[in-house]
């Protein structure tokens, strides 16, 4: 009996990882997904290493070098230096950690913030869900650059003023991901059965229904970081984001477009960072979507 009673366990082991095996196979069958999984990883990398590994990281806490200033590409400097002769590729690796985990911190709370909305409404309905959709459509008639500059303008500048702005524009999309998903799950068989063994409605939320809504919104927060990545870099270019010295790619090409084009690499590092970051989340998101939707499941 006790042998019996232990042989379900490497079953569900085995079709556990059998699922996860045919999730990489299917994201490996899509050459795109896989270079934008690379490209996100050295995105990453430099995100946590870039500020140490910068050549003159000196320069990056603000020193300056006015005798080396708009020196084009060479051995020393691979991007050039800029007006202050601060080597450009030191600034655009620290800055990278700033404007990736901006980008993340904006995806992350508005994920939670609309996932809560949506979840609530989808699963009370009536009033409720009303309610809360009426003011999510409202919040949806303003561009979401508009509002979160008007907030970012109120809150002042900043590193957290920056990513709460932007993130108290950025959550309607998952409410209505979230409230459609839950919709249609509380109909299914398990939330029947969780009902009739008495299973409180907060239990039957968080513990049965958002598990199984998840793959979308793990999609949705893949595709949204490159666009929270832009509206990073768009507050910071018009200069209600990030301050400098403090190195960010939106304040960076901030600073070099009164030079352009004579002193063009001073814009080139920074703009090509910011596009290999938003093509990496976006291949990445097409790739997860090809795997966590349930209906390429064999």
């Amino acid at each position: 009996m006790t042998d019996l009673a232990h042989e379900p366990a490497p079953a569900a082991e085995s079709g556990g990882s059998d699922r996860l095996r045919r999730a990489l196979f299917r994201f490996r069958q899509s050459r795109l997904s896989v270079i934008g999984a690379v490209i996100v990883g050295i995105v990453l990398f430099f995100t946590i290493f870039g500020t140490f590994l910068a050549p003159y990281p000196d320069q990056v806490a603000g020193a300056v070098d006015t005798a080396a200033r708009f020196q084009p590409p060479s051995a020393a400097h691979p991007f050039g230096t800029n007006e202050l002769g601060q080597d450009v590729l030191s600034l655009v690796m620290a800055g990278t950690t700033v404007s990736v985990l901006a980008g993340f911190g904006v995806v992350l709370i508005g994920t939670v913030i609309g996932t809560l909305v949506g979840a609530v409404a989808g699963f009370a309905g009536g009033w409720t869900d009303e309610a809360l959709m009426r003011f999510t459509d409202l919040t949806l008639t303003i561009p979401s650059l508009i509002l979160a500059m008007a907030i970012a303008a109120a809150l002042g500048p900043g590193f957290v003023n920056m990513v709460i702005a932007i993130s108290l524009s950025w959550w309607p999309g998952y409410a209505r991901l979230v409230r459609g998903e839950v919709l249609a799950a509380r109909e299914e068989t398990y939330v029947t059965a969780a009902r009739a063994i008495g299973a409180s409605p907060r239990r039957i939320l968080f513990r049965h229904i958002l598990p199984n809504v998840v793959s979308p919104i793990i999609v949705k927060m893949s595709l949204d970081m490159g666009f929270a990545i832009l509206t990073v870099a768009g507050l910071g270019f018009i200069g209600i984001g990030v301050r400098p010295p403090t190195p960010e790619w939106g304040t960076l090409l901030s600073l070099s477009r009164s030079y352009m084009p004579d002193y063009w690499w001073t814009a080139m590092a920074p703009g090509m960072a910011m596009f290999l970051a938003v093509f990496g989340f976006n291949l990445l998101g097409d790739g997860l979507r090809d795997v966590l939707d349930p209906k390429a499941r064999r």
